[in-house]
């Protein structure tokens, strides 16, 4: 067996574990990832039935998908991961995954807006004891210089996440209650569900259902195949100390870390924009473009977020390929990726074929999302081991304060600025507002039927436009990050 001084020594030079465990441990942590962004983005895929369920302005909308969640998200995010820093982190994921997995299935049963409101606030407490506690069991697993494609990889579960959302939750979505009723009493399990008039339930509420239940079976594979790694076990050995800090020394060692609160505030910034954009995605494509649910879903949510997935492993990858010539290259490749994203976004918006839609939002999407291993790449590399889970927990309370608590309403405040700027020049500027033209009950002629279908896809794709320009200022957050990089890092930067 070898020494305490020879584990250390043996983790700095290899990492935790066989080459083959540690990779599934990736493998399992990323599919984990992507299940919490499946949960979490499965909302914005079934958006445009919710809004007509509920009779909802955009306004109303962005305020049920982003604030109540991300406050949540940010309130529990710290004190979970003060958790992770003292006790068994593999534990600490399977009780989140639990618990967001069941109110992800709870939210096909909201009976109207506060239920569902309800039970998306229990979905962001258990999402927020994920990624704190697996990016600290990555940097345990992973040396330094193999920590950013790791990451790059556990990362692409957001765009994976993204990706599985759209292929399961649109088709779902777009069923009659009916026909799945159908399909399951052709499996033989109809007498599960004996008495229940399966013609009078909508899509969108069996998506939340059939979507979020699995993630309890995920939850006992990551309990019983995961080990608990040492902390600190792939440090260089004069940084490693496993004694766990109290959170005002985690503090600490980020006050006086810029390099840490410049990329912060960027990647606060790319998630103002992202969430803000996911969360009316498929909204736009069926207002500007005519798509159904299962069509947006399908044809542009699914592949668009494949690509965006491709962009996050090209961020990582790229990093570590530029790293040995530029030490900087974790902070710069995101900003570049940022600055190429902003012409290629606005002009999918306005563009009118959809093959050239989809092709620019593509090329948008590989640079936005090269962002995403950076992010969690520098947010551990500035303190030590024993405070990694407390640190991209301070990271996750800006990214989902700014970000999806404020990203989803501003689109929708912004789109009904706009949509109600619209109907003040149209001939009906005193009979129709953002509110009468999204009411069930509202009586409205075809021409005023018209006039409102206009205004909404106009306003929308306006808003959608001035929201992307944000991404320059996140740009400038990440080149201002790599001023200060070398010196804050405390673990060594790759030189070859």
């Amino acid at each position: 067996m070898s020494t305490t001084a020879e584990v250390a020594h043996d983790g700095h030079l290899t990492g935790y574990g066989e080459p083959a465990y540690r990779n599934y441990v990736l493998f399992l942590l990323m599919v984990v990832y992507t299940l919490n962004f499946v949960d979490r983005t499965l909302i914005a895929v079934v958006a445009q039935p919710i809004i007509d369920s509920f009779g909802l302005t955009d306004s109303e909308w962005g305020l049920l998908y982003g604030p109540p969640f991300a406050i949540f998200y940010a309130v529990m995010g710290l004190p979970i991961a003060l958790w992770a820093d003292r006790s068994n982190r593999v534990k600490v994921i399977t009780v989140c995954i639990i618990l967001w997995s069941l109110m992800t299935a709870l939210c096909g049963i909201a009976a109207g807006f506060a239920m569902l409101l309800f039970f998306r606030i229990g979905v962001a407490i258990g999402e927020a004891g994920c990624t704190p506690p697996a990016n600290s069991i990555i940097g345990d697993y992973f040396i330094s210089r193999k920590r950013a494609t790791a990451l790059g990889i556990y990362s692409m579960g957001v765009t994976l996440g993204a990706v599985l959302a759209n292929l399961f939750g649109g088709p779902i979505a777009q069923m009659e209650g009916a026909d799945f009723g159908a399909w399951i009493s052709s499996i033989g399990l109809g007498g599960l569900f004996t008495g229940l008039d399966w013609a009078s339930i909508e899509g969108w509420r069996i998506a939340f259902v059939v979507v979020g239940l699995p993630g309890i079976l995920i939850a006992m594979v990551v309990l019983f195949t995961i080990k608990e790694p040492p902390r600190g076990y792939s440090d260089s050995p004069d940084l490693h100390n496993p004694a766990p800090l109290h959170w005002a020394d985690a503090f600490k060692e980020l006050k006086y870390k810029p390099t840490f609160w410049w990329m912060a505030i960027g990647a606060s910034m790319v998630a103002f924009v992202g969430y803000g954009l996911s969360s009316f995605q498929a909204p736009f494509l069926q207002r500007e473009h005519g798509l159904d649910v299962r069509d947006a879903a399908v044809n542009f949510g699914a592949p668009l977020a494949f690509l965006a997935a491709i962009g996050t492993f090209m961020g990582g990858y790229l990093t570590e390929k530029f790293t040995p010539r530029s030490q900087t290259a974790v902070a710069w490749v995101p900003a570049i990726g940022l600055l190429i994203a902003v012409p290629a976004y606005i002009a999918a918006f306005f563009a009118e074929d959809l093959v050239v839609v989809f092709v620019l939002w593509g090329i948008a999407s590989v640079c936005h999302y090269a962002y995403l291993g950076a992010q969690y790449n520098i947010g551990q590399g500035v303190v030590s081991a024993r405070s990694r889970a407390t640190a991209i927990a301070t990271l996750l309370i800006l990214v989902s304060i700014i970000g999806n608590g404020i990203g989803p309403y501003f689109v929708g405040f912004m789109s009904d600025m706009f949509m109600s700027m619209q109907l003040a020049d149209s001939n009906f500027a005193s009979q129709l507002t953002p509110s009468i033209c999204g009411a069930k009950d509202a009586v409205l002629g075809e021409a005023q039927r018209i006039v409102c279908d206009q205004a909404n896809s106009t306003g929308l794709k306006n808003a959608v436009s001035v929201t992307v320009l944000w991404f320059i200022v996140a740009a400038g957050c990440f080149l201002m990050s790599a001023r200060t990089l070398k010196r804050d890092f405390v673990a060594p930067l790759a030189t070859s």
